[in-house]
């Protein structure tokens, strides 16, 4: 929705909702009559659109599918957990400015009915958005559906309200959404929220409410509802011409408007841009950067372009050259497209990349030199201060984020980007379906929905199963994990998922941040090096050898140690001093109970 970026004095008069609407305004337009007018109503939902679009995000940091350089794992990861730092404020700013416009917008007279339904449609959408993102964190919240009175001081504090409560309040806003909106926006309305939009966002919410993290019991008619509203929203939007991307998996982000592309935030240049400066690589940034860098799990969990995984034997890579040559030619060569489309290696092309010359590749790769002053006596050097008399930064993994980059920028306008943000894709859509259908025993469907899936991705089969070879419904569950870190990595969901699962364990395990450093084997033959060759040329390949780096921090304090008796955050301090009426998670010394 190109409408986004409003003149900032409209902003300003449209921002007041029933909190502040207590100026004297001298102008010609006042409170009351922007309700009168047609235009002004429009800019103020807008303006909601502005303040509550997701965008790109950059936070791979903490998972396993990246860091953003060393000694940056919070402490959350880490296992270093207090109310004081872990604790989670209540902002209803956005609920307020809802609630205000649906209040003001069932009196105006400007408006016909369809109108009406399709601006009250896409704002109940909206709340019901700003409270699924508080009760996923919290449970529970106080429940606040219309404007609140102000100058009545003690009725603005409000006890929480039971997460069934709030649950049920989230699933009334968005099937009231549903029935008021259209099935499609077109033009210049496109991007804003439809009907098939609110039915995945329903899935989504269901799919995480049947989820370990609320449904620690299992309940299976939480799944089945999950299913259900997944299988609804699929059919409905395969009805208005939505399903997978057909194209190259990469041009997802490129190809704009396309088919899989259910919610979304548009940005253009040069009014709604944004910056990719932070997961470029150093020096091509022009600045720093480093963020979203692969980590060993990402790196490994793309198989084999016939769907076979690919395996490390890590000690046998230390020991064993033939072995080390013969993995560095698997890991480079015949993967999976969605880990070219996703991850860039070193050596070999980056894009925008305006501050190499002559067709050079991106070196990011390793030397080996000696170091007295080391407890091991030698340290990597990058290869980067070879070929652009350079460096990186404090480390690096040599791994960065590709999916998504604007490829017309350079290190000069690395701050221009308008790649659109995809919110909700359809293949998400899907793997809700499929990963709720497994829960309830609909195996066929489960495995049809991952078999499409990678048959999309580009994944060559002969007997139609793409390299999944799960059958049961734990293996098909682990199946699905595996399957979203793939296709949806650096999308923004890995996090919410491991935690909705409650499978941080899978962090704990990897104990460390790893990785793979490709390291010349003779520093001598940098003399000769040809730039503008690639790590998938075989002969290249030749004179690099993989090391196996433990921990990409190099410091062994910061290890994955997240505690597994806290899944809700708590509530800050500050907001409980505030509010006598507000009760504290059971699991941080309260009473209150998110599963309830």
């Amino acid at each position: 929705m190109r409408q986004i970026i409003i003149i900032c004095g409209l902003i300003f008069i449209l921002g007041n909702s029933s909190c502040s609407l207590d100026y004297e305004n001298t102008g010609a337009i006042t409170p009351d009559n922007v309700w009168q007018d047609k235009t002004m109503i429009s800019a103020f939902l807008t303006d909601i659109y502005g303040r509550m679009l997701p965008g790109w995000p950059v936070n791979a940091n903490n998972t396993d599918e990246g860091m953003n350089g060393p000694r940056d794992m919070s402490s959350y990861a880490r296992g270093q957990i207090t109310v004081d730092n872990q604790g989670q404020g209540f902002d209803y700013s956005k609920i307020d400015r809802i609630n205000f416009f649906l209040d003001k917008i069932q009196s105006t007279t400007v408006l016909t009915e369809v109108e009406k339904k399709q601006l009250k449609g896409q704002a109940l959408f909206w709340r019901a958005w700003d409270y699924w993102g508080k009760v996923f964190s919290l449970g529970g919240v106080p429940l606040i559906l219309t404007p609140q009175d102000m100058t009545d001081t003690e009725s603005l504090f409000v006890p929480r309200n039971t997460t069934t409560e709030c649950v049920t309040q989230i699933l009334a806003d968005l099937d009231e959404a549903i029935a008021c909106l259209p099935d499609t926006w077109e033009g210049e309305d496109y991007g804003r929220i439809d009907k098939g939009c609110a039915m995945a966002f329903k899935g989504r919410v269901l799919l995480q409410y049947a989820s370990p993290l609320f449904n620690p019991d299992n309940n299976r008619q939480r799944w089945q509802n999950a299913y259900d509203a997944n299988l609804e929203a699929v059919n409905f939007l395969k009805s208005v011409g939505k399903g997978l991307y057909e194209g190259n998996f990469a041009d997802i982000w490129y190809d704009e408007q396309n088919k899989e592309v259910i919610m979304v935030n548009q940005f253009y240049y040069p009014d709604h841009k944004f910056s990719q400066a932070s997961i470029r690589p150093e020096p091509l940034s022009g600045g720093a950067a480093n963020a979203n860098e692969a980590i060993l799990p990402l790196l490994l969990a793309y198989p084999k372009i016939d769907g076979t995984p690919l395996e490390l034997d890590i000690d046998r890579l230390a020991t064993d050259a033939s072995y080390n040559e013969q993995f560095m030619t698997e890991f480079y060569v015949d993967r999976d497209p969605r880990f070219y489309a996703t991850i860039f290696c070193p050596g070999t092309e980056y894009p925008c990349s305006d501050r190499l010359i002559d067709g050079a590749k991106y070196w990011n790769a390793w030397k080996l030199l000696p170091n007295e002053e080391s407890e091991t006596g030698y340290q990597y050097v990058t290869l980067i201060f070879d070929q652009l008399s350079q460096g990186v930064g404090k480390g690096s993994t040599g791994y960065f984020q590709k999916k998504g980059l604007d490829y017309d920028l350079t290190s000069a306008n690395r701050e221009d980007a308008d790649v659109d943000w995809i919110e909700i894709r359809f293949a998400e859509v899907l793997m809700n379906m499929g990963e709720a259908a497994n829960e309830i025993g609909k195996t066929d469907e489960a495995l049809q929905v991952l078999y499409d899936i990678r048959k999309r991705a580009g994944i060559q089969s002969t007997d139609g199963k793409y390299g999944i070879t799960a059958m049961s419904q734990d293996e098909i569950r682990e199946a699905y994990i595996n399957e979203r870190f793939i296709e949806f990595a650096y999308e923004g969901k890995r996090f919410n998922d491991l935690r909705r699962w409650k499978r941080y364990d899978i962090l704990n395990n990897l104990k460390y941040r790893s990785c793979l450093y490709p390291v010349i084997k003779d520093v001598n033959n940098l003399a000769s090096f040809d730039w503008t060759k690639d790590m998938y040329d075989p002969e290249v390949r030749k004179l690099f050898r993989f090391d196996y780096i433990e921990c990409a921090d190099f410091d062994m304090q910061y290890v994955f140690n997240l505690d597994l008796n806290h899944w809700f955050y708590p509530i800050k301090k500050d907001d409980l001093d505030r509010n006598s009426k507000l009760e504290q998670n059971n699991e941080w010394g309260g009473t209150f109970d998110p599963l309830k």
